[in-house]
């Protein structure tokens, strides 16, 4: 007689509950690991307190000012290896890694404190913390509050004053935006079109003096209007250049600071939780709406968001029509047989191949055979500088499109799969062509297996990176792709992504500790950008999906 154990484990129960546990591990690993990109990603943008430190050092003891980023514990061996005498009986010790910026001054902006070096520890409510366009965070105290290199305010009342030259010079700076990246560059674009109309009617012989004399009539306005615009910005740039402040840092210098420079000033310390919490919120709205800075280690990512975005929706775009038209052609038109067995042992092979060769066929056939061919026939007046024949937007969408065909044509199969023959033989009966049956019956039907292969494709194409870097993504991109300018939409330009933004921020930034919180951050981001992705497209296939369950049944 089978034991109770034997008749258990024959049942499959311990499979079932196997199957379980790993899943649950994996969503808790999964979960876990969101938590910790998270909690150190979005913690970058809490106002921390700043520090001011008495330190003891050989040459006395230092003031040191800055933000406390991380304590670390390390062997007593390892510490007195490094030059260091830990104390008697320690068997580790306490190292504090403290932000303090002032890149420029102090060459460095992070330093390790040995704990036990340290005298005492406060926070003054005056300390303040300079966001700024250049060289990083500044610490110090706020001295005076000046126009013209004439002092306007200084000790209690300098603050307030400092504030609200700030916000004139925010609002300076956004004029400054305006101008170069709107008006300027629209009539400097305008220019450029029409330095290449002047060359092309030189290659066609069309050069004729009315001719010419029409283009030099259009650049004459647009530089009329250039100057005007000039001399505007060059009355904003003396405006914004017009105020300083003056700085004592910690090791009791006064640095002068043009306004122009400081993007945000705070004072962390006197700051309640509420206003914390709003600055909190304000410092994430930076970060996801305004451009990088300090070569990506500082600013925002917003061109990134936006690239990333652009890439997925053109790839979605491209590679619909092609997996769904080549899932129908082999389900509803090839005849089944040796070869459609092998097309599809193909595809699925295609799904296993590594995406950097995806790359190097995007850069070779899509960005060199057809962006040069492109170019040779429809722009020979911008050569020696190429147009389609670089990489870019649309070359890396379709490379993208390329990589994610497989999934796409293979959900779509399975769900043509699905669809029950007697609708269709019921369709040809009340007088429908084969066409009309697909595309009013068969395809409807399929529509939610077809956003299914879309949801992967996405899932997929987001996240790539190592393809990219050969077909379109770049360090910093200082054009969008989409702009007021006609076309609007420039799918040869070079654009940012969040993945190799990542990459680029946390492998070859020169100021590892600064980029190290941005690269959570960055990545919390795209993953936030995948999942809002797929949940529209998810929120799509359900609609779908219950539109035809009547029909299934």
């Amino acid at each position: 007689m089978k034991s109770k154990f034997t008749n258990w484990w024959q049942s499959g129960s311990p499979w079932i509950w196997l199957n379980a546990g790993a899943v649950s591990a994996s969503i808790i690993v999964v979960f876990g690991l969101l938590l910790l990109i998270a909690m150190r990603g979005m913690g970058h943008f809490w106002p921390a307190d700043i520090q001011q430190i008495e330190y003891q050092t050989e040459d006395g003891v230092k003031r040191i000012i800055g933000e406390h980023i991380s304590t670390e514990f390390i062997g007593r061996i390892r510490y007195e290896e490094s030059g260091g005498k830990a104390p008697e009986g320690a068997l580790e010790v306490e190292r504090r890694l403290i932000k303090t910026g002032n890149r420029e001054i102090l060459g460095t902006d992070f330093r390790w404190l040995d704990a036990q070096h340290i005298k005492s520890t406060d926070a003054p409510k005056h300390l303040a913390v300079i966001e700024r366009e250049e060289w990083g965070n500044f610490y110090g105290y706020l001295n005076t509050v000046s126009e013209q290199q004439q002092v306007v305010a200084t000790g209690g009342a300098a603050w307030s004053e400092l504030l609200k030259r700030i916000e004139r010079v925010r609002d300076l700076r956004a004029e400054i935006h305006t101008l170069e990246r709107g008006e300027i560059g629209a009539i400097n674009y305008s220019l450029e079109r029409l330095r290449l109309k002047r060359k092309m009617l030189a290659l066609e012989g069309d050069d004729t003096p009315d001719n010419l004399a029409a283009i030099s009539g259009e650049e004459k306005v647009l530089d009329q209007r250039y100057q005007h615009l000039r001399k505007q910005l060059l009355v904003l740039k003396t405006e914004i250049n017009r105020d300083q402040a003056s700085f004592e840092v910690m090791d009791g210098r006064v640095v002068n600071i043009s306004l122009a420079n400081i993007i945000s000033a705070l004072q962390p310390n006197s700051m309640g939780v509420a206003d914390k919490l709003f600055q909190y919120f304000h410092n994430f709205k930076n970060f996801m709406l305004d451009d990088p800075r300090e070569a990506n280690t500082e600013g925002g990512v917003f061109p990134a968001i936006f690239g990333t975005v652009m890439m997925v929706l053109l790839m979605s775009i491209l590679v619909t029509p092609m997996g769904v038209i080549a899932a129908l052609y082999l389900r509803e038109y090839a005849r089944q047989g040796t070869m459609i067995r092998i097309i599809r042992i193909a595809v699925n092979n295609l799904a296993g191949v590594p995406s950097i060769v995806y790359g190097v066929f995007g850069l070779g056939f899509f960005v060199y055979f057809l962006g040069g061919n492109i170019d040779r026939l429809f722009f020979p007046e911008a050569a020696p500088a190429p147009v389609f024949g670089t990489p870019g937007l649309l070359w890396a969408s379709l490379t993208l499109s390329l990589l994610t065909l497989p999934v796409v044509i293979v959900s779509t199969e399975e769900g043509l799969a699905r669809i029950p023959s007697a609708l269709r033989e019921g369709s040809l009966a009340l007088g429908a062509t084969k066409f009309e049956t697909i595309w009013k019956v068969v395809l409807p039907m399929a529509s939610p297996a077809i956003m299914t292969g879309l949801i992967l494709a996405i899932a997929r194409a987001a996240g790539e990176v190592a393809p990219l870097m050969l077909v379109g993504v770049v360090k910093l991109a200082p054009e969008l792709p989409l702009d007021e300018n006609f076309p609007f939409m420039h799918v040869e330009r070079k654009f940012m992504h969040l993945g190799f933004h990542i990459y680029d921020v946390g492998f070859q930034s020169p100021n590892v500790e600064a980029a190290r919180p941005l690269v959570y951050a960055t990545a919390f981001l795209l993953v936030m950008v995948i999942v809002l992705l797929n949940i529209t497209a998810i929120m799509l296939r359900n609609r779908l999906r219950e539109k035809f369950k009547a029909f299934e049944h």
